[in-house]
């Protein structure tokens, strides 16, 4: 998909880096208008105390927050952490918006750009360019999947539970939209498009009445056409059986599963030792590539047997933080269902073949 290049909008200061300061800035007035904004695009930060926690012992620098949205981890991270700068990306302009807003009495430890998040590297550097120093980059966020505020806007055409014009893109200002995809692409592609996202059953079925239907314009003629198309019986349970399928077509809108892999490499790449990348995902698909991804820079992409000395020359630069994903406390589930199919990850670089730093398990 489409999209401007990176560039600021409503970039409040680099002056803190180059400065070499920390702490909070004097407070900022928002704009007339900045707390109906703020409000309009709120989003609960999933699993905001432990991603504060997990980049607490990062060293000082910079925090990039690759999928910005309303600026709630962001805002957690600088009100809590006093040592850390946030660089926020999103492609949304109306979650830049927010965001900037939110951010505003952090002053000169803020920095918000719109671009999509697979162009990280290229606007890390834009920062650097701009202060004439290298970014010092202490730790990566990704929050990843649609934010409640875009869920929750029925125009935007990411929901089935409102009647819109099938859209269904993070930036709405260019690009190919869902009902372009639904209306061109041919039944096989449907059918391996929702079975990829865990519509296995009726994958087949569903792409050939959606082709049957065309055209589609709307969120409810998309939604209508799923439910017949899956057997009575199968609608009793498990939701609404078109989640998955709308799922499905917002991944593709947005390319997210190929810019993720990008993006997710450019994140390692950046680190300084000690810095962490965090990834909390939503799907399985996104969650199964974070994993591969971790579990091979943790172990340097060596091949050889378990339990044996590595004989390949593969030099470990990373470590994980933990094994496996941790998953939303019950509380925060009971307070937010959204959260309930978070899964959080976390990679650290290290220096290379530290031996002091692989305790904690280098397999996922």
């Amino acid at each position: 998909m489409c999209s401007p290049p990176p560039g600021p909008l409503g970039v409040l200061s680099s002056a803190y880096f180059r400065d070499g300061h920390s702490g909070h800035p004097p407070a900022v007035v928002l704009p007339d208008g900045g707390l109906q904004m703020s409000q309009a695009f709120h989003h609960d930060p999933v699993m905001a105390d432990e991603v504060v926690e997990l980049l607490a012992p990062v060293p000082p620098g910079l925090v990039v927050d690759a999928t910005l949205g309303a600026g709630g981890h962001a805002s957690l991270v600088l009100g809590r952490l006093g040592h850390l700068a946030v660089l926020g990306l999103d492609r949304d302009p109306d979650a830049v918006a927010a965001a900037t807003r939110v951010l505003a009495p952090f002053g000169d430890r803020a920095i918000v750009r719109r671009s999509r998040f697979d162009l990280l590297d290229e606007v890390v550097r834009s920062v650097q360019e701009s202060r004439h120093a290298e970014p010092v980059v202490s730790g990566v966020l990704f929050d990843l999947g649609v934010s409640s505020p875009q869920l929750d806007r029925g125009e935007r055409g990411f929901s089935y539970r409102s009647d819109a014009p099938l859209d269904m893109r993070m930036d709405p200002t260019g690009g190919p939209t869902a009902a372009d995809l639904v209306n061109t692409a041919d039944e096989r592609e449907l059918a391996t498009m929702f079975a990829e996202n865990g519509e296995g059953r009726f994958a087949r079925r569903i792409a050939r009445a959606i082709v049957a239907a065309r055209p589609i314009r709307t969120t409810g003629e998309l939604a209508e056409v799923v439910r017949q198309a899956v057997p009575a019986a199968a609608r009793r349970t498990g939701g609404h059986p078109a989640r998955r399928v709308f799922q499905a077509i917002r991944i593709a809108v947005n390319e997210e599963t190929d810019q993720l892999a990008v993006a997710l490499g450019a994140a390692l790449a950046l680190l300084r030792p000690g810095g962490r990348c965090l990834v909390l995902a939503y799907h399985s698909g996104e969650d199964r590539l974070t994993k591969a991804l971790f579990h091979r820079a943790a172990t340097g992409g060596c091949e050889c047997p378990p339990g044996l000395p590595c004989a390949c020359g593969a030099v470990v630069e990373y470590r994980l933080v933990y094994r496996g994903a941790r998953r939303p406390r019950p509380a925060e589930v009971e307070r937010n269902r959204r959260s309930e199919p978070a899964r959080l990850r976390v990679i650290e670089r290290i220096e290379p073949d530290d031996p002091a730093q692989l305790s904690g398990g280098q397999v996922a």
